[in-house]
């Protein structure tokens, strides 16, 4: 693997997990729960009009409102760094000066 890719790999893992509790936040799922008016409580409002009036444990606004409560488990954070790491390699791919995918 060449150094733009592994380059790619190290931020793109370390900064999504980084990151991700200051994105739950900005969306509105904070350390003492949803907050009104965010697009957590409208995400976690549809959730509930879905499930007949509660929300579901283990679905999507669950985990991430347990996330932001909690900050994120070994397997979430193994998940979101290896989303993170690859994306962070596509885009150094992409970017690489090194690269010979043109063509001419």
């Amino acid at each position: 693997m060449d150094p733009w890719t592994v380059a790619g790999v190290a931020v793109g893992a370390v900064g999504t997990v980084a990151l991700a509790p200051v994105v739950l936040g900005a969306v509105g799922f904070g350390s003492a729960g949803v907050v009104a008016g965010t697009v957590a409580a409208k995400m976690m409002s549809a959730a509930a009009i879905a499930n007949g009036g509660g929300v579901a444990a283990g679905s999507a606004v669950a985990v991430l409102q347990s996330a932001a409560m909690g900050g994120l488990s070994a397997a979430a954070s193994a998940t979101v760094a290896a989303a993170g790491g690859t994306v962070g390699a596509a885009v150094a791919n992409y970017f690489n000066p090194l690269s010979n995918t043109t063509s001419s």
